[in-house]
């Protein structure tokens, strides 16, 4: 829910920002790519997370009681995502709006950034122990996006994201 969320309010930012015309901040394949090259692996390794191990699960059968009441996904754990969400989708936004230099893929190139890596740290936030596959996925996605970085000319230019003012941004 995360993942759809924060990119839904940056672009409402964006349209906001910019007398809300219907443009689009991040062009189709960049749409495409977030939601399944560079966010999915890292996702989908929470699934090998534990927080507790097999023998104690099986003799304590109460730690797990809550989840059969559905309290774990509530209404207040939903509005904590949301407001998260909108948190972190308006930092990034504005921030990227603050250090961008008159030039629309620039807005792209940084706020896209801070985006990926901002998914893969709320990843890494939420293990509580680490699998060796939680680390190659986060390593995976990571990599991925800096090749997509330098392959991807249409919407990122090359220049300035090899650039020291790309990485202080």
């Amino acid at each position: 829910m995360h993942r759809g969320l924060i990119i839904s309010i940056m672009q409402a930012i964006f349209s906001c920002v910019f007398y809300f015309a219907s443009v689009s901040l991040y062009q189709g394949i960049l749409m495409v790519a977030y939601s399944t090259a560079y966010t999915m692996l890292p996702v989908f390794s929470l699934v090998v997370d534990r927080d507790v191990t097999a023998e104690n699960a099986l003799t304590y059968p109460e730690l797990y009681k809550e989840l059969g009441k559905g309290r774990s996904l509530s209404f207040k754990t939903f509005c904590i995502w949301v407001l998260i969400s909108i948190y972190q989708g308006s930092v990034i936004m504005y921030g990227a709006l603050v250090a961008f230099d008159n030039d629309f893929i620039h807005i792209v190139s940084i706020s896209f950034s801070a985006l990926i890596v901002t998914e893969l740290i709320m990843v890494a936030m939420t293990v509580h122990t680490w699998h060796w596959a939680m680390l190659v996925a986060q390593g995976l996605s990571l990599g991925l996006y800096a090749a997509s970085l330098l392959i991807l000319d249409k919407f990122f230019d090359r220049q300035f994201v090899l650039s020291w003012t790309f990485i202080t941004k």
